[in-house]
Order: C-alpha cells, then structure tokens, then sequence
C-alpha cells in the first residue's frame, strides 16, 4: 500500500486487485497485453480513465519501458503497440534566435485537433539525465495528444556547456517562446503545466516555483511570463543542501552531476547550493505540484520529495506527493494504471478547467 499525501493529511491508498489480460482489454479495446500474469487495474478510477483514453496506457507504458531498456520485450513482458495515429510533429524549433544548438525543441500537435477550441491546453516535458545527458527525443508526455493536449518537449544547455542558471533560464526561454507563438500553433497561453523527471522533475519544479520571481528571465520575449499552471515532478532533487548520503551527494567528487551543475561543491559554495534549490523558493503563490517518487530510488532519495511536499504544505500549496513502494529511479511502476490516473486526472483538473 502506498502513501498519498494531500495537504497535511495522509491518505493510505486502497488495495489493488488483479484483473486478467481480457478485462484490461475489454475496457480499453487497445491496450494489449501478451504477457501470462494479470495486469494489475486500479478499481473504477482506472476503468474512468481507461474509457476516456483508450490508447494512453499502452502508449504511455511502453514509453516508460523503452526508456529504462530499448528492448520491447522487457523481463518477458510483450508489449502489443497500440493502433494510435501519430500526431502532427515538428522538430528542432529553437527557442532562442541564433542560439546554442540545444535551445531547441518539439512540438507534437493532437490529431483530432477540431475535438478541442482553437486554444488547446499544453504541456511541456523536460528530460533528465543529471544535468549534461539527455534528449528532447523520447518525450514521455508525447501520448497526451490523444487526451487533445500539445505537447513540447525541450532540451536545454548541459552543464558541461554552461553552469547553472542556464538550464532554468532556457526552461523559462522555452515557455516564453511558447506563449508568445500561442496564437500560430492553437496554444491556449493560460494553461500551461510541466512535467519533467529526475534533472527535469527538479527544473520544473523550479518553473513552479519562480513563476513571479524574474532573475531568470533573460533573453527574448521578455514581455511574455514564464509562469505556468501545474507541475508534475518525478523525482527531482530539490534541496542541495540537505541531501541524502548517496552517490548524488555533490561532496563525494568533483564529477558529481550536482557539482558541475553549479560549478563547485555545495559545501564550499552554499549561496549557489541554495539557489539551486527548488525549495528555497517555495512561497504561497507557486503552482499546484503532482510529486511522484521512488521509495528506494538510490539516486535521489524520497527525502528530496518529502521535503518538497512539507515546504508547499507549510506555505499553503496544493501538492500531493506520492510515494511509489519498492519503485527506483523511474520504472514501469509510473506508469501503471493508477499512476496514469493520478496524471491526467491531475493535468485535467488544472489545465482543462477553462476549456
């Protein structure tokens, strides 16, 4: 049983039952699985979101996998692709004019775009990969144009190009663009989330953090704002300065990911530690936050996470934080039926609230 926590109040989540591989299809038509045991199903809330996106799960699952092994077939699991029209998808748009090779990114457009208003809602997904590793390419966020959802996805500056703030200032660079294009790619400019994971979960966070605060809003399109409306964050690190004992921990090397992220040891550096940290700038007015993390994840411990949540209860934030049991740095385990729940029942009540 797993911990989601609301607010200040902990909510143990109920039992999960297994339902055979016919069940899952009959409910979703598409999502087909060849694999001998259950698909584990998450009650009526993933029959609900089944039946309003019938393709996402297999999609969004495959994804999840593919990205932890290229091998389709993982740990005897045969994944079945989904019949899904490709969205529209341009590639390499910079977002900054004669800029790094870097500052570019994608747009994925739903197919069925007449379902939706001229103005659709966007979300935009940051990769990880420690801060210099990493793509655009692969973006987990891609089957969210069948929901009728644009989808960008965005590189940014490695640390071994550029130290830190370049990556939040291309982060803020990208949204900027993308409000100030809004109206040539049917964006609805007010409804913007985030959702990025490890590196990225702890760039977004920042995006919903610093969404009034202009220090890193350099560059073009300055009269556009970088705030957005919703952030989901998996596992991101969030305080440099109290981090866990493990391997991240910026001290244990010059080559740690944190160290060349900010350009020295957080010990000898501890105003730059802070100004990194997403939770410094936790105040009441950031963004409704989805936070997803590993119980064991041997990267970044659940402890950044929990801290995180503790922060945005205390300022008045809506955040929940679920905490995933024996799942590691990412993994299938996210992108279960009720970890697909959990994100776009999110995304919908935050961006789709105006549609």
């Amino acid at each position: 049983m797993g911990i989601e926590s609301h607010g200040n109040a902990q909510i143990p989540q109920p039992a999960v039952t297994d339902a055979p591989p016919r069940a899952a299809r009959a409910a979703t038509g598409d999502c087909k699985w060849t694999q001998s045991e259950p698909l584990t199903i998450m009650g009526g809330l993933t029959m609900q979101i089944y039946k309003r996106a019938p393709l996402i799960c297999g999609i969004l699952v495959s994804s999840v996998l593919c990205a932890q092994n290229p091998d389709p077939n993982i740990g005897g699991l045969k994944m079945a692709q989904p019949a899904a029209k490709k969205p529209a998808e341009l590639r390499d748009i910079p977002y900054v004019s004669n800029g790094h090779p870097r500052q570019k990114l994608d747009l994925y457009l739903p197919e069925n775009s007449s379902k939706m208003s001229n103005h659709r809602p966007l979300v935009v997904w940051v990769h990880g990969g420690a801060w210099r590793g990493g793509s655009k390419e692969g973006c987990k966020a891609q089957p969210l144009t069948h929901l009728g959802y644009v989808v960008a996805s965005i590189n940014y500056r490695y640390s071994n190009q550029a130290v830190y703030p370049a990556q939040i200032e291309d982060c803020k660079a990208a949204i900027r663009w993308l409000r100030a294009h809004s109206a040539e790619y049917g964006i609805d400019p007010n409804n913007i989330g985030v959702w990025g994971e490890s590196a990225g979960g702890h760039l977004v966070a920042l995006l919903g953090l610093t969404g009034t605060i202009r220090d890193f809003d350099i560059g073009e399109n300055l009269d556009q704002s970088s705030r957005v409306e919703c952030v989901i964050d998996w596992y991101g690190p969030t305080d440099f300065e109290h981090y866990g004992g493990n391997a991240w921990v910026p001290d244990k090397g010059a080559d740690s990911a944190v160290t060349r992220l900010i350009g020295g040891k957080p010990s000898d550096n501890p105003e730059k530690a802070r100004r990194a940290s997403p939770i410094t700038f936790v105040q009441s007015n950031a963004a409704p936050f989805l936070i997803m993390q590993g119980e064991t994840d041997p990267l970044v411990p659940a402890q950044q996470s929990q801290l995180l949540q503790t922060a945005l209860e205390k300022a008045g934030v809506e955040s929940t934080l679920k905490v995933i049991p024996g799942a590691v740095h990412g993994g299938p385990q996210f992108a279960t039926p009720e970890a697909i729940a959990l994100i776009t029942n999110f995304l919908e009540r935050h961006l789709l609230k105006a549609q």
